[in-house]
């Protein structure tokens, strides 16, 4: 149930509280799981919750006048005075129904899109520091300087169009600059043979790292074809070649793997990678490999 169903489950709950106050405002047993559960709604439930992460100040006023009439409805059933009660915690309730409407369901889904955007901005960043020093390790070739620019294009323009409120647009490009930025890495790491022969302790290792690192590729290119599908939802056919080839080399590497052959399904997937690349190249994103 999402955070919208789970409002609207309390809103039919608080009506139902309000509807049968009256009837029940004698009877003393009642009135105290009442207080209760106005309490629950006032302090934990889905509306309390969406009030508390509201930035509604009208919506937060109305869980504290909530809050004031539900300790009235206490004070007056321990006097005695079971109706007085019952009208309080009707009140209580209604201003928490008041106080969930303010609060705006789509204003926190919005602050919580740009928590997640400003964390993936974050780690972007690490990605794109570790890079530019691998980089620069390996000599600062043409094409991680490529990629270092795209990488840092996309961070512009997503932060662009995050600060217009534009976040359902910003989220793209920030996942196309972080897997960017992660497949760079990994493509400059490979340069480093000893580095490689160091890291697998056999062709299974090294099957698995190839098969994470494919998978890592055609992730960008989903990333990357977002926006950029036609009416029909196709592949622009520059691209589609090199995605069909390696979507077949990497089925080819799958099935000698389970075949026991490894050292053959890390050859094929390696093609089939090199294929992604073309792809993403073609699709104007700038990698080394």
């Amino acid at each position: 149930m999402n955070t919208r169903q789970r409002l609207c489950c309390t809103l039919i709950l608080c009506g139902l509280l309000v509807a049968t106050g009256a009837a029940r405002a004698q009877d003393r047993d009642q009135l105290e799981r009442r207080l209760g559960s106005v309490a629950t709604l006032i302090e934990t439930s889905s509306a309390a919750r969406q009030i508390e992460a509201s930035n509604e100040a009208a919506a937060r006023g109305k869980r504290e006048s909530a809050r004031l009439i539900h300790r009235e409805a206490v004070a007056s059933l321990r006097a005695g005075d079971a109706a007085g009660a019952a009208r309080l915690l009707d009140q209580a309730t209604r201003e928490m129904v008041d106080g969930a409407r303010l609060a705006r369901p789509d204003q926190v889904h919005g602050e919580k899109a740009l928590r997640d955007f400003n964390a993936r901005l974050d780690s972007v960043r690490a990605l794109l520091g570790a890079q530019q020093r691998i980089a620069k390790e390996k000599g600062g070739t043409r094409e991680a300087t490529d990629a270092t620019a795209s990488i840092e294009q996309q961070l512009v323009q997503a932060q662009e169009l995050a600060a217009a409120g534009r976040l359902a647009e910003a989220r793209p490009l920030i996942d196309r600059a972080y897997l960017t930025a992660r497949v760079s890495i990994e493509t400059l790491r490979r340069g480093d043979t000893l580095v490689r022969s160091l890291n697998f302790a056999n062709k299974r290792e090294e099957y698995d790292y190839e098969l994470d690192r494919n998978e890592t590729h055609r992730l960008l290119i989903t990333v990357l074809l977002a926006d950029r599908k036609d009416a029909a939802g196709a592949m622009p056919a520059g691209m589609q070649a090199f995605v069909d080839k390696a979507t077949a080399l990497r089925g080819d590497a799958e099935g000698q793997a389970r075949g026991g052959d490894h050292a053959a399904a890390v050859r094929l997937l390696e093609d089939s990678t090199r294929e992604l690349v073309r792809a993403i190249r073609s699709g104007g994103i700038y990698i080394p490999g």
